[in-house]
């Protein structure tokens, strides 16, 4: 049955799925695959499917914010996809994390709004540990600047009180804050999908978030390194895992 957000159905099946925010970044992982065909683009989620070497892959984007990857969450599994992964962007928060460095998040600060409705805040949002042990070895293998630990997803860039929250974590050892991956982690885990985050470092520590996820956008600097390098990693240890499940 073709799903009524994502617009794909069981005969688009694929084990696995790289979810950005953005449609764009779904050109980019495109590149990396054989095989490649365009599927849906529905709202804020654009689709595509091909192979890594020979395993089936989707990618699509899922916009900004928890409620938006939640749904990509449910939609995915009904048409079996059991592995998902994040790669996204991320604002550092603490200091010695440097722009396109990645950042894979052992779980994450919930707060968010989607995470929330599913179940109380004393869940924890975890990833798959098998998942984020390959993403770490496929990072070392490939000598990319990368640092583990606990992220903050939270609501919006804008609110009043962002600079004292931001300031309150960081103290707490919170590496960097996004917007998905504590809904992703969350229901991923009580759909038992097998799900990570690799988190793509846009913004220093201490500098304006408007103006560095602005150069982002437009395709400057080491962000655009790191970007690659987080598609790279995810496929492989997506890859990987696959390989495990099915000895």
């Amino acid at each position: 049955m073709k799903q009524a957000h994502i617009r794909l159905d069981e005969s688009n099946y694929a084990p696995c799925a790289l979810m950005p925010g953005d449609p764009k970044r779904v050109d980019v992982i495109a590149s990396y695959l054989e095989n490649v065909q365009e599927l849906e683009f529905n709202r804020e989620y654009r689709s595509i499917i091909g192979t890594y070497k020979g395993m089936k892959v989707i990618g699509i984007s899922t916009g900004m914010g928890g409620s938006s990857v939640a749904i990509a969450v449910e939609e995915l599994k009904n048409i079996g996809v059991h592995t998902m992964m994040r790669i996204g962007s991320a604002g550092a928060m603490q200091k010695g994390i440097g722009l396109g460095d990645l950042i894979i998040a052992e779980g994450a600060v919930r707060e968010d709004g989607a995470s929330n409705c599913y179940i109380d805040t004393r869940y924890p949002a975890v990833p798959d540990y098998r998942l984020i042990n390959l993403c770490v070895n496929v990072a070392k293998e490939n000598n990319f600047e990368y640092h583990t630990g606990i992220v903050l997803s939270h609501e919006s860039f804008y609110y009043d009180e962002d600079v004292e929250d931001s300031l309150k974590w960081s103290k707490k050892g919170i590496l960097g804050s996004d917007f998905e991956t504590a809904s992703l982690f969350t229901v991923g885990r009580l759909r038992n999908i097998h799900t990570a985050s690799i988190l793509n470092n846009v913004v220093v520590w201490g500098q304006d978030t408007t103006e560095s996820v602005g150069s982002y956008s437009s395709g400057e600097d080491r962000t655009a390194i790191g970007e690659k390098r987080e598609v790279l990693v995810s496929l492989e240890a997506m890859y990987r895992l696959e390989q495990e499940l099915n000895k």
